[in-house]
């Protein structure tokens, strides 16, 4: 099997990079998506465990789940023109709520108000505008009897007495767990990303009988893109086959990337929120800005990576207004800068002091986030730019040696005639390379 090839930051090392995951590192912008029955109280989908609630506490939502504004073309529209590629949402979360008509169990959305499969909704309507989909699957359910009740680590009833001699059959959980999944790889047509969440403490690996499912999830669908948190280590020379295809940081960004134990780059997808929640919390309007949203993707793809950003609709099916605001300002500066991201990677050279670079074969792309004093440096790069141009709207930009630095005649330099920046969130330049011009 042909491999590509992946370049660290430096361009020291590449490791290979299966065919199946081309698409995905050429991406590199998805929309996650967290949405069932948490989202009626509104405190975050963490909310049965965090304030220990029983299923009876739970059960009205249940009875009257019913988002009358789920417009699911209208979430891809938006994905799209934002400038998201493909995007993730939430099958089943930890609360054990199926947004999808599983057979194997009455807890879902065909047994709300809502009273259909949203599930396939999301599919077909994401398809429709030609972005890849993905399904998360929390293999936690703290709805099912046959999961660890009493002592566990997350558990709403994890304190409670009652729950103390609770008996469960484990194995009959995982024949649950894997028959969902078979289920959700089966009825839906072509899913190109499985996101599990998440292994803990003694839950992980075989706990989960991973290997099987895995396979069972190969057998089904073999170019089909998996997440990490099965359990594994990854990053050893020879991972488990639940190791996943790419690492997931959570919330935050890697400092230099992610690499394995031979100091190989490996595929990974930081998962952020837009607010502090990933279920919709009505009282958390800690936003990032758009331009922090820019900022940090383009760190990711500077470093090897993607970003999967995520929102959280309303009870009714409503991305929040803020959300959208937010997107529809990242895609504005993605359809002019675009790019300078999908299908690039890590640069050849060190972070410049001004801002980051990306590259894609001969063509390097500056994204520049601080306009400082005099020219623009451009560390080594002297008489290996053919072409520079405003990657905005293709402006030319002479690249130039002034008067004043002949003391550093390894560096290419260009001016900008204003005190401030063409685009003060991030101007990015393409620069295109003389042939192997990084090489040396």
């Amino acid at each position: 099997m042909e491999m590509a090839s992946m370049t660290t930051n430096t361009g020291a090392s590449t490791s290979p990079v299966a065919p199946h995951m081309k698409w995905f590192m050429d991406d590199r912008f998805g929309m996650f998506i967290h949405w069932g029955l948490y989202a009626i109280p509104a405190r975050g989908e963490w909310v049965r465990s965090l304030e220990k609630l029983s299923v009876a506490d739970y059960e009205p939502f249940f009875e009257e789940f019913n988002p009358i504004k789920y417009k699911p073309k209208e979430w891809a529209k938006a994905a799209k023109a934002a400038g998201m590629k493909y995007a993730v949402m939430t099958a089943k979360h930890h609360d054990g709520f199926c947004l999808f008509d599983s057979k194997l169990t009455d807890y879902k959305a065909t047994n709300t108000p809502a009273g259909r499969d949203l599930i396939r909704e999301y599919i077909e309507a994401f398809r429709s505008e030609g972005l890849r989909v993905g399904l998360y699957y929390s293999i936690i359910d703290w709805h099912h009897e046959d999961y660890p009740h009493f002592g566990d680590k997350i558990h709403p009833m994890r304190d409670n007495e009652d729950y103390r001699n609770h008996q469960i059959e484990f194995d009959r959980y995982l024949t649950y767990m894997h028959g969902q999944v078979k289920e959700l790889l089966t009825n839906y047509g072509t899913i190109d990303v499985m996101w599990f969440d998440f292994s803990y403490d003694d839950m992980t690996g075989e706990k989960w009988k991973a290997t099987e499912l895995v396979r069972m999830m190969r057998g089904l669908q073999p170019d089909i893109v998996i997440d990490n948190r099965l359990g594994g280590d990854k990053k050893s020379a020879e991972p488990e086959v639940y190791a996943g295809d790419f690492m997931s940081p959570e919330q935050l960004l890697p400092p230099e990337g992610v690499v394995n134990e031979a100091g190989e780059p490996l595929p990974w997808e930081a998962c952020i929120t837009l607010n502090d929640h990933w279920g919709y919390c009505a009282g958390d309007n800690n936003y990032k800005s758009p331009k922090t949203v820019i900022r940090g993707l383009v760190e990711c793809v500077s470093k090897g990576g993607n970003l999967l950003l995520n929102v959280g609709p309303n009870a009714k099916g409503e991305i929040p207004r803020q959300s959208l605001e937010i997107l529809a300002e990242v895609g504005q500066w993605m359809d002019d800068n675009g790019s300078s991201l999908y299908g690039c990677g890590p640069a050849k050279l060190e972070k410049p002091e001004w801002g980051r670079y990306t590259q894609n074969g001969n063509y390097l792309y500056a994204h520049i986030y601080d306009r400082g004093m005099g020219p623009i440096n451009f560390r080594g790069l002297n008489g290996k730019i053919k072409r520079a141009r405003l990657l905005a709207d293709g402006t030319e930009i002479k690249v130039e040696t002034p008067w004043n630095a002949w003391e550093y005649p390894h560096d290419a330099f260009i001016s900008f005639s204003g005190a401030s920046l063409p685009d003060e969130v991030n101007t990015v330049v393409e620069l295109e390379l003389s042939e192997n011009a990084l090489d040396n």
